[in-house]
């Protein structure tokens, strides 16, 4: 009856909202934001902006003194080390540890935000942003969440333009793009859609035409 989620500025966590908006009406719905140290300006304005369409309660809590004291107590063991993988999960994972006391405290359920074309090829944080009881998105691929996206907004506005138009980012690293580790979606979803639903092998897949090295 109640459901809160993690709100990060990307088509996502937008397109969940507005589900989820839709599905148990907006009171019944808690939009919380996590900026960190990557957030950029038009996450946090544009997920504003989404929750004000929308009429929907939300809260900013930023996770930088949260990640800091974790990163002090980790600092024995990671001190010399460069910035990576671990440093960007700490945060995803920051982000699921508040989600979740929120979730337990006020009887919220968390929706998780992924979408199928990550999920297929673990383009996300375990315990992190895979946190949640009900994945909304979860059997939608990402170029399908883009095309929901356009018709939630076919009457008016409610998702901002800039949500629908931006590259894809996790925010976990200056200036990260999905793209610098994914193919683009287009093309991941049609391979994703031969080999999951239609159980194309690689061999089949790179007799479609499909590079090899991507497949």
């Amino acid at each position: 009856s109640k459901a809160i989620l993690g709100l990060s500025g990307g088509i996502d966590s937008a397109v969940t909202l507005a589900l989820a908006a839709e599905a148990l009406g907006k009171e019944n719905v808690w939009a919380v934001l996590l900026p960190s140290a990557f957030s950029s300006d038009h996450s946090v304005s544009d997920a504003i902006k989404l929750a004000d369409n929308l009429d929907c309660r939300y809260d900013i809590i930023p996770i930088t003194p949260s990640y800091d004291t974790l990163g002090k107590t980790l600092n024995p063991w990671f001190e010399g080390l460069p910035f990576g993988v671990a440093e960007e999960n700490l945060q995803a994972r920051t982000r699921g540890v508040i989600l979740m006391a929120l979730s337990n405290k006020f009887g919220y359920i968390l929706l998780n935000t992924s979408n199928k074309s990550e999920a297929a090829v673990g383009y996300g944080t375990l315990y992190g942003d895979m946190c949640g009881g009900l994945s909304v998105l979860g059997d939608v691929y990402k170029t399908e969440v883009f095309e929901l996206a356009r018709y939630i907004n076919r009457d008016k506005e409610i998702i901002p333009q800039n949500i629908i138009t931006k590259p894809p980012s996790a925010e976990l690293r200056p200036n990260q793009k999905d793209s610098d580790s994914l193919p683009e979606y287009e093309i991941l979803d049609k391979i994703l859609f031969q080999y999951i639903e239609l159980r194309q092998g690689p061999k089949e897949l790179v007799e479609m035409g499909f590079e090899e090295a991507v497949v």
